[in-house]
């Protein structure tokens, strides 16, 4: 496939210019103004945005156990839809992905039926009970990149600190889920004390993003994310109130000093990755309350709404380069030889029509928005897998 015309952005390798994309798998060629070549799809991408693949990496599938909520295949095909190249799946599913046996089971079926790749992020703890440690070595053999309780913090501090010592002998790193400012100091002491790596999942308060700066001035090894609706709605708007007991997330939505904090977090430097907690259940149960958003067909458009000051290249690195590094995965840039894994959008407005998911849930706060930027194409190791 050839993609011509598109302004290509690689943050690692430094590109910001206009270029042509030849790939199969893998990215075989760059440069301006290619040739088609016999027998070539050509790919018009012209007054758009050629980018590294965008990598989710805080996505849950529901699958196994859940699929009343989601399903392999409608969450990831809601990936491919919100530019996703690549997804990272949270291990609260039943049972939980806490041992090698479950994550290769799950990594067998996301072969045979995701329309994107999926990477398996295991359990912390045993059951997620926030007890026992697991098997790290094992885990992260089978597939793992990286281990959270998410859904859940490991409230005592000794387990968690034995679990960053276990953990230190792979390369994967410790996510937090931390509902409070309170939990997060706490973990970044046992971030600090043990070395680790360590990954902090939607930053969602003016102090979390304080705390998470001052560690990574201290030299605390630790990077943060943070999701759209963090970004853009706070607790007293009018989405939320229009929502009512379907607006309720974890953690939950902050007030406008806690949003505005957060976008200068990420305009500094101190918060890294954009990733969207998609989070679908089905309307009886958001009705009663249960906590989350559906994100990813939506995060796109609404990162761009929510600082529409970011420059493009830090744009695409917090949702590709940045999170591809996080994880220790190949992806994040479209160097000749790295996967054909593209993301190909462009500054259009569109309205966002949640019934109109692909995923099962139909919650987000953004229903009914104009968000100002869209995707155009998602390739998937030289393959197209959504086109406008």
């Amino acid at each position: 496939m050839l993609i011509r015309g598109g302004r290509l952005i690689d943050p690692p390798a430094g590109i910001d210019a206009l270029l042509d994309v030849r790939v199969s798998n893998v990215v075989v060629e760059i440069g301006e103004h290619l040739a088609p070549q016999a027998g070539e799809e050509t790919l018009n991408a012209s007054g758009a945005i050629v980018a590294p693949g965008f990598i989710d990496m805080h996505v849950h599938l529901r699958d196994p156990g859940q699929s009343h909520k989601e399903t392999i295949e409608t969450g990831t095909e809601a990936a491919v839809r919100g530019g996703f190249t690549a997804v990272a799946c949270m291990a609260n599913t039943s049972p939980a992905l806490d041992n090698a046996a479950a994550v290769n089971a799950l990594r067998r079926e996301a072969s045979a039926r995701a329309r994107c790749r999926v990477y398996p992020i295991a359990a912390l703890t045993r059951e997620r009970a926030g007890k026992e440690p697991c098997e790290y070595r094992a885990l992260s053999k089978a597939g793992a990149v990286a281990f959270s309780d998410d859904g859940d913090h490991v409230a005592d501090v000794r387990v968690l600190a034995r679990a960053a010592e276990l953990a230190s002998a792979v390369r994967a790193p410790i996510v937090s889920h931390c509902d409070r400012d309170t939990e997060l100091e706490s973990d970044l002491g046992v971030a600090q004390t043990s070395g680790k790596a360590w990954h902090v999942a939607h930053v969602a308060t003016k102090r979390s993003a304080e705390l998470l700066r001052a560690a990574r001035a201290r030299g605390v090894r630790v990077t943060g994310e943070v999701t759209a609706h963090h970004l853009c709605c706070v607790a007293d708007s009018a989405e939320a109130r229009a929502l009512g007991s379907a607006a309720r997330v974890n953690p939950a939505l902050g007030a406008e000093e806690d949003a505005r904090a957060l976008r200068d977090a990420v305009r500094d430097g101190t918060i890294e990755i954009f990733a969207s907690d998609h989070a679908p259940h089905t309307f009886a149960e958001k009705s009663e309350g249960a906590p989350g958003f559906s994100g990813l067909e939506v995060a796109v458009g609404a990162y761009a709404a929510a600082i529409d000051d970011l420059p493009l290249a830090r744009f695409v690195s917090c949702l590709s380069s940045a999170p591809a590094a996080r994880l220790s995965v190949e992806g994040g840039t479209l160097v000749v030889g790295s996967r054909a894994d593209v993301t190909i959008f462009c500054d259009e407005p569109w309205r966002v029509d949640a019934k109109r998911f692909t995923s099962l849930g139909k919650t987000t706060p953004f229903d009914g928005t104009t968000l100002p930027r869209r995707v155009a194409a998602t390739i998937v190791g030289g393959e197209i897998r959504y086109r406008a």
